[in-house]
Parts: C-alpha cells; structure tokens; sequence
C-alpha cells in the first residue's frame, strides 16, 4: 500500500469512525456487535479497489448493509425457548413432551401447558400471533411467510419475538402457579 493511499485511509477512518459508530450503536443492541459492523465496514473500505465518488454515502449504505447482515444471522427464538428454564427447580416444560407415561397427571399437566399458550396466543396482536404461529407451530420460513405476507423477514422475526417475550412470561405464571401449589 502506497503511502499517500495510507494516509488517506487513516483520514477516512478518523473522520467517520465517531459518525458511523453513533449510526450502528442506534440500529443494534450490544456494543459489541457496534465494534464488528464497524471493523467490518473498514475492512471492506480498505479492499475496495473501485473508485468511490459519494463517500459519506458508500460508507453508510455498506454500514447499514453489515447491520442487516449481523441481524439476519441472529437465531430467532424457538417454541423450546418457552418451556426451557435455566433455574434449579427441577421443572422443566419439555419434560411433559418427552414422558412416555400417560398418566393422568402428565395428561392434566400437558393440557394445562396448551391452554395456556393457546390463551397467551390469543392475547398477542394477531401480526405477532400469526408470525409466531405461522413459522413455529406450523414449520413455514420466514422467508416464505415474507412472500406470502409483504412484510420484511426482520419484521417477521421481530414479530415473533415480541410473541415469544410474552409467551415466556405467561408460561412463566403459569410454571409458578404450579410449583408453589404442589
């Protein structure tokens, strides 16, 4: 790398490294992942070997492009989510789908599950519902709900998550309920 070309990439990053780094840190949650996009965006600057003419403009379409990108590699969330706990009490949801014993109390226990997804279901805003519904319950990608539906895949996942907040919390209650009545 010639000098002059040296010099003009350390202009550029510390010129916009301030700017871009407020524009990432607004779009995703972890510094961390602020730090990634950022480096990331630099690297591509620095191996890009086409001219550029509208440079504010190049570095924030490739920042917005890498924020897409880190977005859509996060894992949605997954109905196991719900009925998957890390305490130490001993209570697991998935427990009462893997036993092979159909005993009335793991019956009672299985329908008390659904009725209360079914009923925490019903309180979510049917965009939520329908994307929660559509992709876990009913295996559809999201890509394919996006087709069907118009709406973005990241709308989609977004929608979902909101369900699966409010299905953990639910489920949560309910999982209380139970522990402390037995």
């Amino acid at each position: 790398m010639s000098d002059s070309r040296g010099k003009h990439i350390t202009e550029v990053i510390n010129t916009y490294s301030k700017r871009l780094m407020g524009f990432i840190r607004k779009r995703v949650s972890s510094e961390a992942d602020a730090e990634d996009i950022l480096q990331d965006v630099f690297y591509q600057f620095i191996g890009n070997t086409t001219p550029i003419e509208q440079l504010t403009s190049w570095l924030f379409t490739v920042t917005r492009n890498k924020i897409t990108d880190k977005q859509r590699k996060k894992k949605p969330e997954l109905l196991e989510d719900l009925y998957v706990s890390n305490d130490d009490e001993g209570f697991e949801w998935s427990d009462l789908f893997f036993d092979d014993k159909n005993n009335p109390e793991s019956e009672y226990m299985r329908s008390l599950f659904w009725d209360a997804l079914y009923t925490a279901l019903n309180e979510l805003p049917a965009p939520q519902r329908d994307a929660f519904v559509l992709n876990e319950i009913e295996g559809i990608p999201f890509k394919e709900i996006a087709e069907q539906t118009g709406d973005t895949i990241n709308t989609l996942i977004s929608r979902k998550r909101y369900a699966v907040l409010h299905l953990r919390e639910r489920l949560g209650s309910l999982k209380n309920e139970l522990l402390n009545h037995s």
